[in-house]
């Protein structure tokens, strides 16, 4: 484990005594004390914190992470352990005993072996257990790399290649697949292996860029300088330059490895996380954290550097002196806590990607971004909302922010430019989701289909996906999307993530023969994907698209912090339009803005949407800009709003022919001739029944509307018009009943004339 941390223990900041953070860590941890425990070992591989004894190797479950976990535990031989890990499939357990020696226990029959290094002159700097189809176990050494496989009838391991090379140290993550081998006399020079499930990957050799101090003495890059992170479904290697205090980030191709900039550093103690795709820059002196989101290529943070926050000790501490323990039992447990509660203490060391295991006291924090406290901190709406549309991990919570704010900002009365401009953010990610499968509402995958969206494949700087406007009279231009499902996928960028599953779901992508990477071609980004060990990766015939490290993890629901058109009406339209008063223009213009991204995107919206702008419309009076969205069809054609037409129509009789005419071109039949009879016109109903063969309205509702009119006239045609047309219409209560009624008001009539 490497990154060592500050010796300096600054004081904990609590959750409620006013300490700002973007970052923060929960109390109460994973203990890990085990008594006559030789030091905590972590197994990315297995995502297991082992804690060995002198005869039994304790070990906790890290994925999903809880402060409840309860260890399992192995047997074991006594002696030296200088690491610990176990095989991906946890039938053995590989300890390394010296720099020659590495001992094996198969955990059900108790059956052990050793592996011991060829030549007295080489060392074992470590080892790794992979999912390559090749081997199964991989030893680094001082000259070079060991592929060994594990024969079931001898029961020993059978080396099956050797790559002979110079190596300093090395670096490994699992969930990258990706060794770097340092070598030289300044470790400056690295050569890259991928071992994924399609097999073993050469990376060329590079250099990494070291600044030269005003002194002759050269800088030697040591381990703990060396990050390798996943982002995005982006493999990167990040390198501290103490020198130029610098952060250098590299990212890797299958045929190249390309600086991808520089960021700033402040402390010559620097240590990396990534959470929920964020990158995470420890400045261990100064004792603060900056986050940066490069999804974009930028290298400006987030927010400005604060300090990790400690979260929930003070009421961890209360609720543990209010039970029925005894004050000295009470006052014990607070004094652990504050020992607990040592910031960027020196027993720290950062597990990549989102944890921090601190050795003195054997305990595992886990990294949390605070959302809400990140979104509070920058005036920028729509950079805001595209950070918060492309988070993960609390989906839920982001969705929630990004509707809080697009009332927000309305009911503020923000700029109409800059909210229409967040609007752009919201249906544009919407849109992206729905091509990209990803909005999925509480919907359990049952398997992950393979998606040519797992990775961003190219260098180059994202592209601008913002919606192109309309006029406000016109149709929307046409809009190519970020996220066709083409190969010019690949090859560019959007504003939200492409990997909408690369954190915590299981690929099961059909297998492939190893010998088809022959097949790839060479501009191809190495990059990270979750699949489960035994299973092969999809390879995807398209320039720059990133291979696949197959990273097994626990699958969850596919869900999307996009806002769908529903939920922008039923949350953010309707409760401003209650909250709103005053003159209601500057809501319709935002309505329109809406209306723009998302006919831009052909995102269907909500009809109540529709209704809403024209009841804002005929509020103000503004029957005229009424008309023309309806001539237009920037409020497209419904029943919902031919309705509201009718009804807001009372007021101006254009407007309710508006809605007549679209009852009639949605072929709404039924609709249109009762509207005719409301508005007196009897004949032209009765006609229009005909024409269309409109046989679901009652003969009565005409009979009883003519009748009102105290027109026998009227009410003679329409009974003429029905015994007509209808037959054995004259045999049905209807006819009798309207019949009379019509004799006895022209026999009123007739009185009246004598």
């Amino acid at each position: 484990m490497s990154g060592k941390a500050s010796s300096s223990q600054p004081t904990v900041r609590l959750s409620g005594s006013g300490g700002l953070s973007h970052v923060y860590i929960q109390y109460p941890p994973l203990r890990c004390n085990i008594s006559g425990s030789r030091g905590l070992f972590y197994d990315d591989g297995n995502k297991l914190l082992h804690s060995p004894t002198s005869d039994r190797v304790f070990s906790w479950k890290t994925v999903p992470f809880s402060s409840l976990a309860d260890p399992i535990s192995d047997l074991i031989s006594e002696g030296p352990i200088l690491s610990i890990r176990y095989s991906l499939d946890e039938k053995f357990i590989a300890v390394q005993r010296s720099n020659h020696d590495i001992q094996f226990w198969h955990r059900e029959t108790g059956e052990t072996f050793s592996q011991r290094c060829r030549s007295e002159s080489e060392s074992i700097l470590g080892f790794f257990w992979t999912d390559c189809p090749l081997c199964d176990i991989v030893f680094v050494k001082t000259s070079g790399l060991d592929f060994f496989a594990y024969n079931s009838e001898s029961k020993l391991l059978h080396l099956v290649e050797t790559r002979k090379l110079n190596v300093s140290w090395y670096v490994y993550t699992h969930e990258s697949r990706l060794v770097l081998l340092a070598s030289g006399m300044q470790c400056k020079t690295f050569n890259g292996f991928q071992l994924s499930s399609m097999g073993i990957i050469r990376l060329p050799r590079f250099e990494m860029a070291m600044a030269k101090p005003e002194a002759d003495s050269k800088p030697v890059l040591a381990a703990e300088d060396i990050f390798i992170i996943t982002v995005y479904g982006r493999i990167y290697c990040v390198q501290v330059d103490r020198v130029a205090m610098l952060l250098h980030l590299y990212r890797f191709y299958r045929d190249a490895v390309v600086q991808q900039g520089s960021l700033p550093i402040y402390s010559s103690r620097i240590s990396v996380s990534v959470v929920d795709n964020v990158l995470l820059v420890h400045q261990v002196d100064a004792k603060v954290v900056i986050l940066y989101d490069i999804f974009a290529d930028s290298q400006a943070p987030i927010s400005a550097p604060l300090p990790l926050l400690l979260r929930d000790l003070r009421r961890y501490n209360s609720s543990a002196s209010q039970s029925g323990r005894e004050d000295c039992e009470s006052s014990e447990a607070n004094i652990v806590s504050e020992n607990e509660a040592t910031i960027y203490g020196d027993d720290w060391t950062f597990l990549v990607p989102d944890l921090i295991c601190d050795a003195a006291n054997k305990i595992l924090w886990k990294i949390h971004l605070d959302l809400e406290a990140i979104s509070a901190s920058s005036s920028e709406m729509p950079s805001v909302l595209e950070f918060l549309q492309r988070r993960k991990l609390e989906v839920k919570k982001a969705k929630q922010l990004c509707l809080a704010m697009a009332r927000t900002v309305i009911l503020e009365r923000r700029p109409v430019a800059m909210v229409a401009r967040a609007m752009d953010v919201l249906v544009t990610s919407y849109s992206h989701s729905i091509k990209m499968g990803s909005y999925l509402k509480g919907i359990k995958s049952e398997k992950a289909l393979p998606s040519t969206a797992t990775y961003v494949g190219s260098p180059s700087s994202a592209a601008d996906t913002t919606a192109s406007r309309m006029g406000v009279l016109g149709r929307s231009a046409k809009h190519e999307s970020a996220a066709s499902a083409d190969s010019e996928h690949f090859n560019r960028t959007s504003t939200f993530s492409t990997s909408d599953t690369e954190e915590n779901a299981s690929f099961e992508p059909p297998k492939t023969n190893p010998s088809d990477i022959q097949s790839v071609d060479s501009r191809m980004d190495v990059g990270a994907n979750v699949q489960t060990s035994s299973s092969q990766h999809h390879l995807l015939g398209a320039s720059n698209t990133p291979l696949d490290a197959n990273v097994s993890e626990q699958q969850e629901e596919l869900t999307s912090p996009a806002i769908a058109p529903d939920e922008m009406y039923g949350f953010v339209f309707t409760p401003v339009e209650e909250e709103m008063v005053g003159d209601p223009s500057y809501l319709v213009a935002i309505i329109v803005e809406f209306l723009h991204s998302a006919n831009s995107e052909k995102i269907k919206v909500h009809p109540n949407l529709y209704v809403l702008t024209i009841q804002l419309l005929a509020r103000n009076e503004r029957y005229t800009e009424l008309g023309l969205f309806v001539i237009n069809k920037i409020l497209e054609p419904s029943k919902e709003v031919a309705l509201q037409l009718l009804e807001s129509g009372r007021q101006n009789i254009q407007t309710r022919k508006l809605g007549l005419d679209m009852l009639r071109q949605l072929s709404l039949h039924h609709d249109y001739v009762l509207f005719l009879v409301q508005d007196g016109y009897y004949l032209e109903a009765l006609r229009y029944a005909r024409k269309y063969k409109v046989n679901t309205v009652r003969p009565s509702l005409f009979l009883e509307a003519a009748y009102a009119s105290n027109d026998s006239q009227r009410l003679a045609a329409v009974l003429r018009f029905f015994s007509d047309f209808i037959p054995g219409f004259q045999n049905t209560s209807d006819h009798n009943t309207y019949y009379r009624i019509l004799n006895e008001m022209s026999s009123s009539i007739a009185g009246h004339c004598f």
